[in-house]
This record gives structure tokens, sequence and C-alpha cells, in this order.
């Protein structure tokens, strides 16, 4: 039996080089597409009312505690 491997080595190492750059391309262009879809999400009706609840809770959050425990423990 003759071992084949040998002779596409360099075929089998570019393969994986392409392989590599085309990965890398299709991970920015994946970036790119999903920043646009947070930019237009953040500036239709449904990303403005996100953004309100979000900063909403978060006041309600800041103010709610008015130096009591969040937990309190009682024996019985």
């Amino acid at each position: 039996m003759w071992c084949f491997s040998c002779f596409d080595g360099g075929d089998k190492e570019e393969r994986e080089e392409q392989d590599r750059l085309a990965s890398a391309e299709a991970r920015a262009k994946a970036a790119d597409a999903a920043q646009k879809r947070q930019e237009q999400f953040e500036q239709s009706a449904a990303g403005r009312a996100a953004r309100a609840q979000i900063q909403g809770a978060a006041k309600q959050s800041a103010n709610s505690n008015k130096g009591e425990p969040v937990l309190k423990w009682q024996m019985g």
C-alpha cells in the first residue's frame, strides 16, 4: 500500500488557509450585520421603549434600597 496523503500536503495547507480566511471574512460580515441590526433596533420604536424600560428599572432599583437590607432575617 502506498501513502498518497504526502502528495497533497501543500494543497491541504492551502485549503486550510483559504478556509481560515473565508471564516474570518464571514465573521467580519456577521459582526457588521449584527451592528447594523442593533443600530436599526435602537432607532426603532421598540428599541426606544426597551431603552426607556431599562432606564426606568435602573432608577427604581437605585431608589428602592433606602438603607434597608434587601433580605431581612427573622427568627421564629
